[in-house]
């Protein structure tokens, strides 16, 4: 994360600068006096519940006090200002997107002229993240919406604070029967979750690890590995080894027998290797280095 007090050069694109603040036009003065109405694209009209004005008075409750249960983001802006308008539409439509993991605090800044000297603001459209109490991060002017939202996953994670949403009741259902040794539960909780919701991988990595501890519970490990290898054209035995060194922490031993495997095998025993190569790569994940490794070899295997 950067210094808040000094944002990198990439993020001051489409910044208007202020100069001083006391040197304000009358006109914009009296905007200040008398916000005009938010009419449709305002960067002034909140869009959901979870984005807020935000002023002088109400800046201790609204965003230092909510900051340290919820991530809050402050949008600097006023209405003469055009690359707000192009900004806190955005901002507004994220917030909503993201149902209160994180909320948008707007701020303008001539009607809020104390927050705007506290925070030394030189230009806008300003955007800090309020964590904890404490700035986190902050940026300048207007960025492409990929890149807005990776800064929005870092502040998510900033100082430590845990912001992961809530956990599916279905799931922690079918993670504590699992604990438990029902694989029976387990396996009919998760097949539910993936009947509503084919993707949820969670939900896939568990059903995965279902079949892992069934396949092992029985299993004498170093037989398994004996029998493995002096059998090395045994699919079983092989598919069974191989689940022994995934639960020994052995993942890339594990792949990489597999798809040696599925290299000297074809037609169904080459089938049935691959689909056990999937479901332990199901239960690590897709983002697992391992696995990624793997998969390479698995289509140079197959291809």
């Amino acid at each position: 994360m950067t210094d808040p007090r000094t944002a990198p050069s990439i993020f001051t694109r489409g910044a208007v600068d202020l100069g001083a603040l006391a040197q304000r036009s009358a006109a914009q003065q009296q905007r200040a006096a008398q916000p005009a109405a938010a009419g449709p694209g305002s960067p002034s009209a909140p869009s959901s519940e979870f984005v807020i004005d935000v002023t002088d008075a109400t800046f201790q409750d609204e965003v230092l006090q909510r900051s340290l249960t919820t991530p809050v983001v402050i949008d600097f802006w006023a209405e003469w200002c055009q690359p707000c308008k192009q900004l806190s539409p955005v901002l507004e439509r994220l917030a909503a997107e993201a149902g209160g993991a994180w909320v948008l605090a707007k701020v303008d800044v001539d009607a809020n002229p104390r927050l705007a000297q506290s925070f030394r603001i030189q230009s806008i459209p300003l955007v800090y993240a309020i964590v904890g109490g404490q700035p986190v991060d902050a940026f300048n002017g207007v960025i492409p919406e990929p890149q807005l939202r990776q800064w929005l996953d870092a502040v998510l994670k900033a100082g430590g604070v845990d912001v992961a949403q809530p956990e599916d009741p279905r799931l922690e259902a079918a993670d504590d029967a699992l604990a438990d040794g029902d694989f029976d539960a387990a396996e009919q909780a998760y097949k539910k979750i993936l009947a509503d919701s084919p993707a949820d991988a969670v939900a896939e990595a568990g059903l995965a690890q279902v079949g892992l501890l069934r396949r092992t519970a029985t299993a004498d490990p170093i037989k398994a590995l004996a029998a493995a290898q002096s059998a090395p054209d045994d699919v079983d035995a092989q598919l069974l080894a191989a689940d022994i060194e995934l639960l020994s922490g052995q993942a890339d031993a594990a792949y990489q027998r597999l798809v040696d495997l599925i290299r000297r095998t074809s037609g169904e025993d080459r089938e049935k290797a691959r689909l056990h190569l999937i479901s332990l790569f199901n239960i690590a994940g897709p983002d697992d280095p391992a696995v990624a490794k793997a998969r390479r070899a698995l289509a140079s295997a197959l291809f």
